[in-house]
C-alpha cells in the first residue's frame, strides 16, 4: 500500500530534523504550493503556513510516507497545525496531492515571512528534538 506524499515548508524541510522524526527512507524533491504563504510565528523559530490567494511557498515534498511515520509527523506538529490535502506543483509543472500542515492560530503569526535561510537549525534541534513531544512546523 502506497503512503501519502507530505509537503514540508519549515523545520521538516531540513533532513537533519526530518530524519529525527520519521523512521522510513523517502524520496524527496523541491516543489511549490500555490495560494499559501509561510509566516514567522511570534516567539518561536518555526513557521506557520496559511491559505493566501496569489502567494506561493517553496518546500520539500516527501513521497509515499507510511502510516506510522504520518502518525509521528502528526504528533510532532501537534495541535497547532492541521494536516490538509493540498495540490503541489513539481518542477515539471505536473501537480500532486500531498498532506501539508496548515497553521491554525492566525493571531500568533508575526506578519513577517519565515525564511529558511535564516532558520537556526542547531538551536531548534536543541529545543525540540529528540523526544520533546512538542510540535514545530
Amino acid at each position: 500500500m502506497a503512503g501519502q506524499h507530505v509537503f514540508t515548508y519549515g523545520s521538516l524541510m531540513f533532513p537533519e530534523i526530518w530524519r529525527q522524526v520519521v523512521t522510513g527512507d523517502y524520496r524527496s524533491q523541491v516543489v511549490t504550493l500555490k495560494d499559501y504563504r509561510r509566516f514567522a510565528v511570534s516567539g518561536v523559530s518555526y513557521p506557520g503556513m496559511v491559505a493566501m490567494p496569489g502567494e506561493r511557498v517553496t518546500g520539500v515534498l516527501y513521497m509515499d510516507v507510511g502510516p506510522d511515520d504520518l502518525a509521528r509527523l502528526d504528533a510532532f506538529e501537534g495541535a497547532e497545525y492541521r494536516r490538509d490535502a493540498v495540490q503541489v506543483t513539481l518542477g515539471s509543472g505536473a501537480t500532486l496531492t500531498a498532506g501539508a500542515y496548515v497553521w491554525l492560530d492566525h493571531a500568533r503569526l508575526s506578519g513577517a515571512s519565515w525564511l529558511p535561510e535564516a532558520f537556526r537549525l542547531r538551536e531548534f534541534m536543541a529545543a525540540y528534538v529528540p523526544d520533546s513531544g512538542d510540535s514545530k512546523g
